[in-house]
């Protein structure tokens, strides 16, 4: 083709394709220097964690389940015994040997004369699963009730706002506890589902449980707002099916805040299985978490500090990251937050 004066016509430009709605929400995240550095420590903390079998079976060489009082292990050619006499003050009771430094026993051993490297590893995997159950059931039913009630409003919404006061009403961890307490003997029956109390969906149950309304109350009143706006109206006024308007219209505006609850959500979920699991009415023996292993720690705190010290600082880190995270999407979903906090 030509032109009127004869040349080759100009080919018409390709209008660029336009940024996704997250492009610039993983910009400002790429550019966030401290969401890198959580995201790549929590990223190790779950890689670790997740090679704990390969850790125990090859590294360190043990079971990390099961006592090993009477044993021994080679340390620069010298045969040394797990539990050792106590050689502080009057030289009574024995005390687990500590931190080797080598492939076996690297942070020493508990009172059972499990390796404490392994049990910590191990304990991660129980507590990152659990608390990310919970998460997920808390914002499953958090969000699923929060849309409910703030579409419909009406009798729908004065119906579960109340029982979402009652649980409201309750501190997370008297609930958590209460819950526990009864569960942990008899397990978790709800018709034809059956939870053992060894099951470590069970805790993961009850701390989603106790947290919905922590993700119910934000969604519903966002929710409220959206049923009022003019495009859910029209919406409305042209006929389209209610299911359509939630999943259309409805979710993808309650999305972000859902979003940056995640990490935040995560961390008190962790947060309060380790008190349940030092309490024991979380995770059962023979398994372990980090809360277990606290607990394993406290009659070592004078002699074998690091026992419980060491599942303390995995927590202190885990929960680091997560709220970083969390705070680094809130600014990223919105800018004027990082302007107003700065």
């Amino acid at each position: 083709m030509t032109d009127l004066v004869g040349g080759p016509a100009a080919t018409p430009a390709i209008p660029a394709k336009p940024p996704g709605l997250w492009a610039p929400v993983l910009s400002r995240l790429r550019a966030d220097r401290g969401a890198l550095v959580a995201a790549a420590l929590l990223l190790a903390i779950v890689v670790l964690c997740g090679a704990a079998p390969l850790y125990a079976a090859h590294i360190a060489q043990t079971d990390p389940f099961r006592s090993n009082i009477s044993g021994q292990i080679t340390l620069n050619g010298a045969a040394r015994a797990v539990i050792e006499d106590n050689a502080e003050g009057l030289g009574l009771g024995q005390t687990p040997i500590g931190p080797t430094g080598g492939a076996q026993y690297l942070l020493g051993a508990d009172s059972q004369g499990r390796d404490v490297a392994a049990r910590l590893l191990y304990g991660g995997r129980a507590s990152l699963l659990i608390a990310a159950v919970a998460t997920l059931l808390c914002m499953g039913l958090g969000a699923a009730l929060g849309v409910v009630a703030g579409y419909f409003g009406g009798l729908v919404d004065a119906l579960l706002s109340r029982v979402l006061d009652v649980l409201w009403a309750f501190p997370v961890y008297l609930l958590a506890i209460s819950l526990s307490i009864v569960a942990v003997g008899s397990g978790l029956h709800l018709g034809p589902l059956v939870i053992d109390s060894s099951n470590p969906l069970l805790p993961a149950f009850i701390i989603g449980l106790v947290g919905v309304p922590y993700v119910a109350r934000p969604v519903r009143a966002q929710v409220q707002a959206l049923r009022r706006s003019d495009f859910v109206l029209a919406a409305i006024g042209i006929g389209v099916p209610t299911p359509r308007i939630l999943w259309v219209d409805v979710l993808p505006n309650v999305s972000s805040t859902l979003l940056v609850l995640v990490p935040l959500l995560m961390a008190i979920n962790m947060l309060t299985e380790s008190a349940l699991s030092f309490l024991s009415i979380g995770v059962q023996a023979p398994a372990a978490s980090w809360g277990t292993i606290i607990q394993d720690g406290l009659a070592l705190l004078y002699t074998r500090p690091l026992v419980a010290l060491a599942p303390g600082a995995a927590i202190m880190l885990t929960v680091l990251s997560l709220n970083l995270l969390g705070e680094a999407l809130r600014d990223a979903l919105d800018p004027r937050m990082a302007g107003r906090r700065g």
